[in-house]
Order: C-alpha cells, then structure tokens, then sequence
C-alpha cells in the first residue's frame, strides 16, 4: 500500500470518527484516538506493521506545530496577571508527582515486579527513578486540543495550559538527570557531576537560544514581507517550524523546547501575533490535532500492555496522587483562586506524547535493555488509559469552573 493511500485512509477515518464524536458532544480528539486504535497494525490487517516509520516525519512536524501553539499560549502579561501561582504550581506538581512515584516505586517494586535475577540497588531503583522521570510531565496537546474546540477562556484554562507547557521542561531536566544516574548504577559508574548536571543544563540552555534566535529571524521577516497575506505567513511559519526542529536534532538539542520558545517569541514580540495564532487555529489545527492523535493511537503496542498491567496501575494512581498533592501545595503557597486550586489538578491528568519519544529513547540503550520492556510498556499503558479520559476531565473541570460557555 502506498504511502499516500495510508494518510489518506488516516485523515478520513479520523474525520469521521472526530465528526461522530463531536455530535455526541464529546472531545474530538477521543475520536482521533479511538479511529488510530482502529487503524492500528494489530487491529486492522491491511495496514503494514512499518506504518509508524513511515508517517514519522509527518508525527514530526504535527508535533512541532502543537508545540509552537502552547509556546504562542505563554504571554507575558497574562503571566504577569495570572502571578506566581504558575511557577508554584508547575514546579510542586512536577516535582511531587517525580518524588511520589519514584519513592512508591522503590518500596513496591520488590513485590510486584518479577525480573530475572532482579536486585534492589541495581535494578529496583534505576526503574523506579526513570518512571518517576517519566511520570512528571502532562500532555499539554490534550488541554490545548480541549480548549480551542470549546472555546474556553478563563484562569483555569491559562493556568492549566502553561503548567503543561511549562512542566514538559521540568521534565526534560528530570529525564536528563535520572538518566545518567539510573545508568551509573547499572553499569557501576563512577557519579559524573558534568553528565548528571552540566550536560543537561547545555541542553536545555541550547534549545531556548536555538527557539529564541529563530523567533527573531522570523519576526523579522514576517514584517519585512509586503504582503503579509495568511498563505504567506503559513508558508513562512511551515518553513521556521521545519527548520527549527532540523537544526535541534542535528545539534542535538531538545526539539520539542526549542519550538515552544520560538512560539514564545513570536507571541510576545510580533505585532502580528494574533493574526499568526489565529490564522493557525482556523486553517491548521484541526489537521494538526487529527494527525498527531490518529498517530498516536497506531503507535500502541497491545502486546505489552499484559506485560506490566500491575506495573500500570501502580503507575497511575501514583501519578494521579502527585499531581494533586503538588497541585494543592503550589497552589496555596501561591494563594491561587479557589477554581484553580480545585480544578487544576484534573486537568494535569492528561499523559503522552514527548514522554513515549523519552522512552523509546532509553528503550534504544543497551544499559536499561534488562528493565526496558517494564519501563516501555508500562508508559505505553498509561499513554492509552490517560489519553482516552484526559479530554473528558479537561472539558468536565473547564466546564465546572464556567469556562466552557
């Protein structure tokens, strides 16, 4: 079957389940997931098993226009307005949830998990911190998918956006960290400070002057163009997007944050922004959500999920009590509204995307291949279960905190 045949079934079958789900006044993305499920190469035999390599340029660049919307969500005097209840909240509820199920793990896994000639030191603890890791940041494409098809505008919506958006680099730093530790101790080696602090800190620090460097170029030449008309400004966009996703991955840079701070700033230093984002939203990103979804769902693997359904439930409810501990924690140190220190939470349920790439990325390492296939199917099981109710609860406390009109 040939490459253009299967997005075309993609984008199709997608549609139609989206339409059907909206008429029954649910999110659309649910029916995205549910149509990538349908067309899983398990499930639907005339799709090739190859499918997910051959559509990842395309996941790539959906990819890359979701997190260039979250970036263009991040501006600064809405920030300002909405105070330090952001920071507060996004660093308690990352790094509590992190804590919570690292140390859950580390007491339950000599229980419930059965690895050959598994030992405390060496295999219980590197696991139980790389899920940890893992486990810490949100899906901000879910709310950011929720919000634009309800039109929900308020402070819980804000918040909820930009702790997602903003959580994702607190993950990053996480994953880099516990990375070099977790394999430290597999491998015996000695602690490297530079490995374990330095290396991440040049990695984040290069993704924001790489996003930054790109945002001014293309501010500059959105407004040198004469005729600024909407096809001009998407093709600029496309091209920007591309090539600051190439030059991250060629540096090796963090991708995902690199695009997110070019977003940023476009929206807080082009005089065009709401023409940019709006025109984004009316022409793109009703394709984009469709494809990345659609994706996703084909992606799943239901072959693992048996493998480590203990581990999956442990999982979740750690990840779920994190969430609300450390949302709660941040929240009253900041003195947040009682909506956002109620409903926030919730809407930091949603889980996927940038950590199933951080996982197949350990998965490829030789060092972890003893505790990869615990660690890969355990985060592939969380994707499915919080991916299908996370648009639920996102539209169900927007809806609550009278967000959704």
């Amino acid at each position: 079957m040939s490459n253009i045949l299967i997005v075309g079934i993609i984008i199709f079958v997608g549609f139609i389940i989206g339409q059907i789900f909206q008429r029954f006044r649910l999110p659309k993305i649910l029916g995205y997931l549910l149509a990538g499920v349908l067309l899983n190469p398990s499930v639907c035999g005339f799709v090739p098993k190859d499918i997910t390599t051959r559509t990842d340029i395309i996941e790539n660049i959906a990819i890359a226009f979701i997190a260039f919307s979250i970036g263009g969500i991040m501006i600064f005097p809405e920030l300002k307005k909405l105070g330090k209840g952001i920071i507060y909240i996004t660093i308690f509820e990352a790094q509590v949830t992190f804590l919570v199920i690292t140390l859950g793990f580390i007491i339950a896994l000599p229980f419930i998990a059965h690895i050959p000639a598994a030992g405390w030191f060496a295999t219980f603890i590197p696991l139980s911190l790389l899920l940890g890791c893992l486990g810490s940041p949100t899906d901000p494409s879910v709310a950011l998918a929720v919000t634009h098809q309800y039109n929900a505008k308020g402070e819980l919506a804000s918040t909820m956006l930009n702790v997602a958006g903003f959580d994702d680099i607190l993950g990053i730093i996480n994953f880099s960290v516990a990375v070099v530790i977790a394999k430290a101790v597999i491998t015996h080696e000695a602690f490297s400070v530079y490995n374990a602090l330095i290396v991440p800190v040049f990695i984040i620090a290069g993704s924001v002057v790489l996003g930054a460097a790109l945002g001014a170029i293309f501010n500059f030449l959105a407004n040198k163009i004469t005729k600024q008309t909407e096809g001009v400004l998407f093709v600029l966009i496309l091209s920007f997007l591309t090539l600051c996703w190439g030059v991250a991955a060629f540096i090796n840079v963090e991708e995902i944050l690199s695009v997110m701070v070019m977003g940023i700033v476009v929206v807080n230093f082009n005089p065009m922004r709401e023409k940019i984002f709006k025109m984004l939203e009316r022409y793109s990103e009703e394709l984009v959500f469709l494809l990345f979804f659609t994706l996703s769902g084909m992606h799943l693997d239901f072959s693992v999920i048996s493998t480590a359904s203990v581990l999956l439930a442990f999982f979740v409810i750690y990840r779920i009590i994190g969430k609300f501990a450390g949302t709660f924690i941040g929240a009253g140190i900041a003195h947040s509204s009682p909506a956002v220190k109620k409903y926030t939470a919730t809407g930091l349920i949603p889980f996927g995307g940038i950590v199933i790439g951080l996982a197949l990325i350990m998965h490829q390492d030789p060092a972890f291949s003893k505790i990869s296939g615990f660690l890969v199917s355990t985060i592939v099981g969380a994707t499915i279960i919080n991916e299908f109710i996370g648009p639920i609860l996102v539209k169900k406390v927007l809806k609550s905190a009278g967000e959704i009109r």
